[in-house]
């Protein structure tokens, strides 16, 4: 049986010559790009690829990453636009009202008085806490923080989130 693989980055350049990579990170565990860390490299119909980290540092908002046996350029250059991946395995466990981005995007969001708004398409995590970015019907997307006082409930079994949204949020 197939081992279930999850996102957490996409390379979307190379970075220098020393076989340095830029990658759009998408995750919220720093320690997926620890050095040593087994990353699995993922494009198309290609085989998953591993990589293991061998240096990892953040350059004006991207991670930038380098991969043991790859000293150069032109050894990370057919990496571009691939995506890196864990295993499920590689999955640690989270505390109370911690969630992975696959467990929440897909939701359906619900107001606390029942009304559909729409459904979590992306995670953005801007900085001191994410934004759910929630498709709406006939509307512009919802920027949900995921702040306490807004998410009520969190129900990753039946798909669905519970809101009690802040004034202004809705409009």
């Amino acid at each position: 049986m197939e081992k279930q693989m999850f996102n957490v980055g996409k390379i979307i350049n190379t970075h220098g010559i020393k076989g340095e990579v830029k990658v759009q990170r998408i995750t919220d565990f720093d320690e997926r790009f620890q050095p040593g860390q087994l990353l699995y490299w993922v494009n198309d119909n290609k085989e998953p690829k591993e990589l293991i980290v061998r240096s990892h540092r953040v350059h004006k908002g991207f991670d930038l990453l380098t991969f043991e046996d790859h000293p150069s350029i032109n050894d990370v250059e057919k990496y571009k636009n691939g995506m890196l991946m864990v295993t499920e395995d590689a999955q640690e466990e989270l505390e109370e009202h911690e969630f992975y981005f696959h467990e929440i995007i897909g939701c359906t969001v619900y107001l606390h008085t029942g009304e559909e708004i729409g459904q979590v398409k992306e995670i953005l995590t801007p900085g001191a806490n994410d934004v759910w970015v929630v498709k709406r019907e006939n509307q512009s997307d919802l920027l949900l923080p995921y702040i306490e006082p807004v998410v009520k409930k969190v129900d990753t079994e039946q798909q669905t989130i519970i809101i009690d949204p802040i004034e202004g949020l809705l409009d």
